[in-house]
């Protein structure tokens, strides 16, 4: 009997980083393969399922507006226990940091299902910076059986918490395979970006791409973010920053009250994968707060400025791939001003080789996780 496999998630970057790793194991193991979500990100997640034309075996549903993390919580640790007592899996894989994959490990954990950790073992050692995500995945560390770390400074993280290094596997990360299924996509495709014109990409504009969403940056973070690049917009009026706004209240307020107006700047609703990695392979330089983009952007040649105070992604900051600068309003400014204004500085940080991986995480994967489930005799 083929062995069960439960892959759960809840949120965008989830999806993007858990697809291939879904895709390698239905088309090239004999595992029965459960796709489980909770949608925290309803509208964004299913833009992700898609691209990759994954169909979730079962949807949750556990979206609600203005829900707290403890509301969220609560939901997810019911759900995913009658889940988990009709499904039996063998194994369950979560992903990063998200409220669901810890909720989701702590659930396998009450029912003593093995769980495998993708994106294992990054930290900041600020437990309220990234809020609540640092603690969601140290906590997720402590309830893995099998952790697959990105980088040989993620396996230190593991093993300076105490993993057992028998446990913990070097892949690179699986956001890279994800890019590289896109790119493919891509090929020989007309993009068009809903909220620009047509032709936008067509004719070799000039664009700084920004996203933002983190929680430990709502209030004043935010206000200093858009004021940046407000004061940005009217220095170099022959760009155009392209803000795809996230859906959080939070996030929209500030951006509509300072930003909109303003003939250089586009604020245009989140996007489809695919057309945000046309954005993003279109762009001169991004400003984010996300740490996916920090591992993609460098494979596109794009330099990275990281509006937080914090990362755990070190490997992009020592690379000189990425670059924290953040989240007052000189700060900002005074490194996009040296990108835009010094060649050097530039192509410093554009012509770097990609520290998270060569698109290959996702075979190693489910190579140790066939290797792990097999019986033992």
């Amino acid at each position: 009997m083929n062995k069960k496999i439960s892959v759960v998630f809840g949120t965008r970057p989830e999806a993007i980083k858990l697809a291939p790793v879904i895709l390698e194991l239905k088309e090239n193991y004999e595992f029965e393969i459960s796709v489980c979500i909770t949608a925290q990100h309803r509208e964004m997640l299913d833009q992700v399922l898609k691209v990759f034309e994954i169909h979730p075996d079962i949807d949750l549903g556990l979206m609600k507006e203005n829900q707290t993390l403890s509301e969220l919580s609560s939901r997810i640790i019911t759900a995913m226990d009658t889940y988990y007592k009709v499904y039996k899996p063998d194994l369950v894989i979560v992903q990063g940091d998200t409220t669901t994959t810890f909720l989701a490990s702590l659930t396998a954990f009450y029912h003593k299902i093995k769980i495998a950790h993708v994106e294992a073992g990054l930290r900041t050692w600020n437990k309220y910076s990234p809020f609540p995500e640092e603690i969601n995945r140290a906590l997720t560390s402590k309830l893995a059986d099998l952790h697959f770390a990105p980088t040989e400074i993620s396996k230190n993280n593991l093993l300076n918490d105490g993993i057992k290094e028998e446990s913990i596997f070097i892949t690179g990360n699986t956001v890279i395979d994800a890019l590289l299924i896109a790119r493919e996509k891509l090929k020989g495709t007309k993009i068009c970006i809903p909220g620009l014109p047509d032709d936008f990409l067509i004719n070799n504009k000039k664009i700084i791409l920004i996203t933002g969403h983190r929680r430990e940056n709502f209030g004043e973070g935010f206000e200093n973010i858009c004021h940046a690049i407000a004061d940005l917009s009217e220095e170099f009026q022959d760009y155009y920053f392209i803000y795809p706004v996230h859906l959080n209240p939070n996030v929209r307020k500030p951006v509509f009250e300072i930003l909109s107006d303003r003939k250089n700047i586009y604020l245009i609703e989140p996007l489809d994968y695919l057309p945000f990695v046309s954005l993003m392979n279109n762009s001169t330089l991004i400003l984010t707060d996300s740490g996916g983009i920090q591992e993609e952007a460098p494979s596109l040649g794009k330099p990275i400025l990281v509006m937080r105070e914090t990362s755990e992604r070190p490997e992009g900051i020592s690379a000189c791939t990425a670059k924290l600068v953040g989240v007052t309003k000189k700060g900002i400014v005074d490194e996009t001003k040296k990108l835009l204004l010094i060649k050097d500085e530039y192509d410093k940080m554009a012509n770097v080789v990609n520290p998270y991986g060569d698109g290959t995480a996702s075979k190693k994967i489910a190579e140790i996780i066939s290797d792990q489930l097999k019986d033992k005799k």
